[in-house]
Order: C-alpha cells, then structure tokens, then sequence
C-alpha cells in the first residue's frame, strides 16, 4: 500500500446542507453524477456522501454510523492570526465552534469546530511544519 490517503469520505444527514456549510468555508465542488458531492484538495478529495446510502452499501442501520469516533480532520494555515476568524467563519456558516482559538503547548495555535454532522476539525496554525506554495503540508515541514 502507497503512503496516502485517496479519498476522505463523510457520512452526512443532509447532501445539499452539507455542501453548502464547505461551500461557506470557501471550497467548490466537483461535477459528480453518483451520489457523492466532491471537494478536490491538493492531492485528495473529500466526499460528501448520504449516511442511509452509506449504510446500506455497508451492511449497517444508520444508527450504526455517527457519533465521534475519536478521528478528526486538520486544515493548517499560514499564520497564527488567521485561525481565529477562520472559526469565525465556521461559526457563520453554521459549524458548531469545540475550543476557541488559543496557543497550544507544543508552539502552535489552533481551535476546533463540528460540522453540522459532527465531524471534528482542527484549525492549526503550525510553525514547524510551514505549507507548501500550494498549500501543501507535511509533517516538519513542506518538500
């Protein structure tokens, strides 16, 4: 197996609610004509796809799928002053704000919000791993 990650897939109550929270955060969507709402990172995708749907393709009820399951997502920034408006922004448009903006103890600053699904995001703002000129980010620092 390759070292990366291909697809992020999210189970969500409501497609188009959902689409509209990322499109507020400033992403686009991709054409996509199978059910699944697409947003192209740099080198991934995420994917927006309905929990029932989900469920069903898995073998599960839906109630099987939620809740926090200790995994959470990162979008690094460029400086430590734009993350909070960055959550600011989440707030707007409609994510639920977990910590405020803060420094934290190993010398970066972040905070973290939910989606309207509840996936958990952190908001960071690393000094020893800066991005890259496309935004590229890796651990101690962009190639």
């Amino acid at each position: 197996m390759e070292q990366r990650i291909s697809l992020i897939t999210l189970a969500v109550s409501d497609l188009e609610k959902s689409a509209a929270f990322y499109e507020a955060l400033g992403w686009q969507r991709e054409d996509s004509e199978d059910g699944v709402i697409a947003f192209n990172l740099i080198g991934q995708t995420l994917g927006l796809y309905p929990k029932a749907s989900l469920a069903d393709e898995l073998g599960m009820e839906v109630s099987d799928i939620g809740g926090f399951s200790g995994v959470t997502f990162a979008h690094n920034l460029r400086t430590k002053e734009a993350v909070a408006p960055f959550l600011e922004r989440v707030r707007v448009a409609g994510g639920k704000i977990l910590k405020e903006a803060q420094d934290v103890f190993w010398g970066g600053h972040h905070g973290y919000f939910a989606d309207p699904d509840g996936h958990v995001w952190e908001v960071t703002h690393n000094p020893f791993s800066p991005l890259g000129p496309k935004g590229e980010f890796q651990w101690s620092g962009a190639a």
